[in-house]
């Protein structure tokens, strides 16, 4: 019988400590309540609706489509695609979005993307009142619009830094997913200075909150209730989510904001080059202890980086004293400078760093390049790395967008080394070795003069543009 006392005593004890332990992590998870009933007032539901031509119906099928005049089908085609005369019609698409108060005047923060291409924008606050908005500029780069409603003491936001968040940290946000007003959902902070394919100017904050259509332009708050980034994009397999959402961070989208309605459009900062990662092999054949920082495969002529100096193959390893991990730190420092500020950048340079001061400039519109193929002409073999490589002419250079003096066209890879470092028909290779190269007989030259066994770096054109590989030299 005391045995049987001491065992229920014990799994009485068991219950109590588990079902303390359970209240007191239970206290340890945050509470949103307050936040949400003070911020939900200043983010708001973005309708918009965008007038969509409509081809008639002559055009239906193709120019060779001809209906009997007596046909069933001319009076369906008449009602859903023309006017019954064959001129366009008209139909309205709508999309929804988020955004959010930053002034008490009616100025909203939004997504580019929300309103892009917008013939009305409505706005709607979350004690039901309904405005039609001004749009007073947007960014497609950064994703960020400003929008305006014709409305006095509105409840505004608080505005945080997104630079202090810690990953790991818990985050809110507040939206519109798929029209359903003011839904709330929570996470935690996944990674920061994020950078997404084809975004060169913006470092992500990534976050798992659940983010949805109609959640783009609403506000991502941290606990203290303040603004630290505008959600944005999802990563999605599926169209919904999946987990990995991500955040305009606020100073971003408050220098663009202040740009916007200031001047009407952003001005950004410039180099001038190409950038790539260093991977582990690159970072062996400059001497570098471990990979980092940003490697120039291209320097734009007349460019800020050309007239102080840079020097292709040149590593970054620092701008304004802040080191770069990663190539893609670089573009957004540079993006998020004045025009005409002085910068200093820290480069390796033929194993050795070097201080380079630069003027910014501004960055211009972006210019399209045709690649076009050139004529064949004889080739010059290179056994050794079975590569059949030869000269340019002119005409070809300035056809792919190359100087004068660049490079030897790749005629053929057999297999071998260069065909395993990812060299292919029709790549340009520019430097080898840390040599420009500038003719075949050049190259076969460099190559005969490279030590067997070691691994070096060259630097090929690619049709979509110049990159550093890292090629071992075979016994």
């Amino acid at each position: 019988m005391k045995f049987r006392l001491d065992v229920n005593l014990s799994i009485m004890l068991l219950l109590g400590a588990l079902l303390a332990g359970g209240s007191a992590q239970a206290r340890d998870l945050p509470d949103f309540v307050d936040l949400v009933e003070q911020n939900s007032p200043a983010v708001v539901n973005i309708s918009t609706t965008q007038k969509i031509q409509m081809p008639g119906h002559r055009g239906f099928g193709g120019p060779n489509l001809q209906l009997p005049e007596n046909s069933p089908f001319n009076e369906l085609f008449r009602h859903f695609f023309d006017d019954g005369a064959g001129s366009p019609r008209q139909r309205e698409a709508q999309s929804l979005g988020s955004g959010f108060i930053i002034s008490k005047d009616g100025y909203i923060m939004t997504n580019h993307h929300v309103i892009d291409g917008a013939d009305e924008v409505i706005v709607r606050l979350n004690n039901r009142k309904t405005y039609e908005a001004q749009v007073i500029g947007s960014d497609k780069a950064s994703d960020i619009a400003l929008i305006k409603v014709d409305a006095q003491d509105l409840p505004t936001v608080k505005i945080g830094k997104s630079s202090e968040l810690k990953i790991g940290e818990w985050v809110l946000a507040i939206g519109s997913p798929f029209g359903f007003e003011s839904t709330v959902t929570a996470g935690i902070v996944s990674a920061k200075r994020r950078a997404l394919p084809s975004e060169n100017y913006v470092p992500y904050i990534q976050t798992d909150v659940a983010i949805n259509p109609g959640n783009s332009g609403g506000p991502l708050f941290d606990l203290d209730g303040n603004v630290v980034g505008i959600n944005s994009q999802i990563f999605s397999r599926s169209g919904g989510f999946m987990g990995l959402s991500f955040a305009v961070p606020i100073e971003l989208a408050m220098n663009v904001v202040d740009q916007l309605r200031t001047s009407g459009h952003v001005s950004r900062g410039y180099l001038g080059v190409l950038i790539q990662d260093v991977d582990h092999n690159l970072a062996e054949t400059f001497g570098m202890s471990r990979p980092q920082g940003a490697l120039v495969a291209k320097i734009l002529p007349d460019s800020p980086a050309e007239e102080a100096g840079i020097q292709l193959g040149d590593v970054i390893l620092k701008y304004n004293d802040q080191e770069l991990r990663e190539s893609s730190q670089l573009p957004p420092m540079v993006g998020n400078t004045k025009a005409g500020d002085r910068a200093r950048l820290t480069v390796l340079r033929q194993g050795r760093e070097k201080q380079v001061d630069i003027t910014i400039g501004e960055l211009p519109d972006e210019d399209g390049r045709v690649m076009v193929q050139s004529e064949r002409r004889p080739e010059t073999a290179s056994d050794r790395l079975g590569l059949n490589v030869s000269d340019m002419n002119e005409i070809e250079r300035q056809k792919l967008g190359l100087p004068g003096d660049a490079g030897v066209l790749v005629r053929g890879v057999s297999p071998g080394a260069a065909k395993m470092a990812g060299i292919a028909e029709g790549d340009v290779i520019l430097m080898l070795d840390g040599r420009k190269v500038k003719s075949a007989a050049e190259f076969r030259k460099t190559i005969e003069a490279i030590k067997p066994g070691k691994t070096t770096a060259m630097l090929i054109h690619k049709p979509n543009g110049p990159v550093f590989i890292a090629l071992r030299i075979p016994e």
